[in-house]
């Protein structure tokens, strides 16, 4: 016979185990970090990932940004370049999409193939005052913890414009992201059009836990006639990631409904710690496609073919 006090000691763990254990289960199944077999990080791509930092009004302190500029920068002095943010899901910051997805070889490669013109892409860091964690996502909004939504969507903007050549016309700045920086980049551009005319989503979802107050889904539905002409958006999800996908899914029905140019596609795999087709093995594969999209995007208001 148990006492009844080690008992209650016994329930007590029990449940700080469960707890532990469901938490390990959204972290490394749902969450995707950390992966076991990253994408490998090509030398030699001519493309340099520097970590900067800019003192925010919008959150009170320095934050900081992942840089990458295109080929050639430095010796087209004149030259003026797209933008491209790209936005982190849970437990991520500004180096997530080097050090975990290998951007720089993608954009190696997408550079070569000339299916995007080259850019200035930034990997703002999104997590909020909290700071980040495997227990939550970041807010991608401006809220009790910080504002993140003005932080991204409207400061780091003109951060990047004063301190790079940048072409300013919405139409060759994008914004995207993984996971719930999927939903971030949604979240944010569509309440920042005359920033951002291109948004892209990689396995993310369109209601925050928040409610109709950063949903994409309520927000969408409020444009103006001209602002649902000129978004453009990419979707794509994991079939693996039935949540994500069916989240995903309906929110292209939507756009389609208002007659927003898009593009979805559903790819094997999804959220996922280990195997080529899960996690930053994922995002990195599909990263490629979204920046073809974006690219498209560039080229057409560019005039180029």
């Amino acid at each position: 016979m148990i006492p009844k006090n080690m008992r209650k000691i016994l329930g007590i763990s029990t449940g700080i185990i469960m707890f532990l254990a469901a938490g390990g289960y959204y972290y490394v199944f749902v969450a995707g970090a950390p992966q076991l077999d990253p994408p490998q990080i090509e030398a030699d791509t001519g493309l340099t990932f520097e970590i900067k930092t800019y003192k925010s009004a919008a959150m009170g302190s320095d934050r900081t940004y992942g840089l990458i500029l295109p080929p050639g920068y430095a010796k087209n002095p004149s030259k003026h370049y797209p933008v491209i943010f790209l936005l982190h899901g849970g437990h991520g910051d500004a180096s997530a999409y080097q050090d975990k997805a290998a951007v720089t070889s993608v954009l190696h490669n997408v550079y070569k193939s000339n299916k995007l013109p080259p850019s200035i892409i930034i990997t703002p860091d999104g997590n909020d005052k909290r700071g980040t964690s495997p227990l939550w996502d970041p807010q991608y909004y401006d809220g009790p913890n910080g504002k993140i939504g003005t932080a991204i969507g409207s400061e780091l903007v003109k951060v990047i414009k004063s301190r790079y050549r940048t072409l300013n016309s919405p139409q060759f700045w994008a914004m995207g992201g993984q996971s719930s920086g999927g939903w971030g980049a949604f979240n944010i551009g569509l309440r920042y059009l005359d920033n951002f005319n291109i948004l892209f989503s990689h396995s993310g979802y369109f209601i925050d836990a928040s409610g109709r107050a950063n949903s994409p889904q309520y927000t969408v539905k409020q444009l103006s006639e001209k602002d649902l002409q000129r978004l453009r958006a990419y979707i794509d999800a994991g079939v693996e990631d039935e949540k994500f996908l069916t989240s995903s899914e309906q929110f292209h029905q939507l756009l389609n409904s208002l007659k927003i140019a898009n593009e979805f596609h559903k790819f094997p795999g999804g959220h996922g710690i280990v195997g080529a087709d899960v996690g930053w093995n994922y995002w990195h594969k599909h990263l490629a496609d979204s920046l073809t999209y974006v690219g498209k995007q560039f080229k057409m208001a560019l005039g180029e073919k």
